[in-house]
């Protein structure tokens, strides 16, 4: 049987005319994929390539997908893969920056961990980030200080507060995830933590908190007395 290709389907039904048509309130998950995807392979449309992409990956794996993982798919070349994951990532990064403009002054950890989550959550290597702020709490920039592999990751204190010193924050909060899920520190996490603070109070530069992002929690030093 031959395939059915999109140009083959009604043009009430064709994702792009849909789009321009209707907006994009009116399409589905598979069918704003296919756009991104646009052309289909030998043996499957692009809605076909769509559709089998969300059936095999949560939306979590979709939110930290490689190109390579996506390859797997019959008839998702390179090309394919990359667009995707450009697409993805950009619409993760705008939400990212929509969010930080909202929480534009820290008061408490639950604001660092909405902040900070969706970007460290389900992440599959451990990251490290310092984020500095001025006078008033108000964040000046997050800064990506290291990324580890599933156990360890490399924090070099000259790294943490060398951005710090260069835009003149006043305090910075540490953030970093475990790939386990877990945000329970470790004695590693607690001996890097000690340091840090110990190198911000020679630079005038305060470390309010160090804050642990797992799997729909977070272990916060400061709300539990170990700052």
């Amino acid at each position: 049987m031959q395939k059915k290709t999109i140009k083959d389907l009604d043009l009430d039904d064709r994702p792009r005319e849909k789009l321009i048509r209707e907006g994009y309130e009116a399409l589905s998950d598979e069918e704003l994929l296919a756009i991104i995807i646009s052309t289909g392979s030998r043996n499957k449309n692009a809605i076909d390539l769509a559709r089998e992409i969300l059936d095999t990956f949560s939306y979590d794996q979709l939110k930290e997908i490689e190109v390579e993982e996506l390859t797997l798919i019959d008839g998702i070349k390179e090309a394919k893969a990359s667009k995707i994951v450009a697409s993805l990532q950009l619409g993760s990064r705008i939400s990212e920056k929509i969010l930080s403009k909202k929480i534009e002054i820290i008061e408490k950890s639950s604001q660092v961990y909405e902040l900070m989550k969706d970007k460290l959550e389900f992440s599959k290597k451990e990251h490290f980030y310092a984020i500095l702020l001025d006078t008033k709490n108000v964040i000046i920039t997050k800064d990506l200080i290291s990324i580890g592999d599933l156990n360890t990751t490399i924090v070099n204190p000259r790294e943490v507060f060398k951005q710090a010193i260069k835009k003149s924050a006043k305090s910075i909060i540490l953030v970093h995830n475990h790939p386990s899920g877990n945000p329970r520190p470790s004695l590693n996490d607690m001996k890097i933590t000690r340091r840090l603070v110990k190198a911000g109070e020679i630079l005038d530069i305060c470390v309010i908190d160090h804050i642990i992002i797992g799997q729909a929690r977070y272990y916060s030093f400061k709300k539990e007395g170990n700052l």
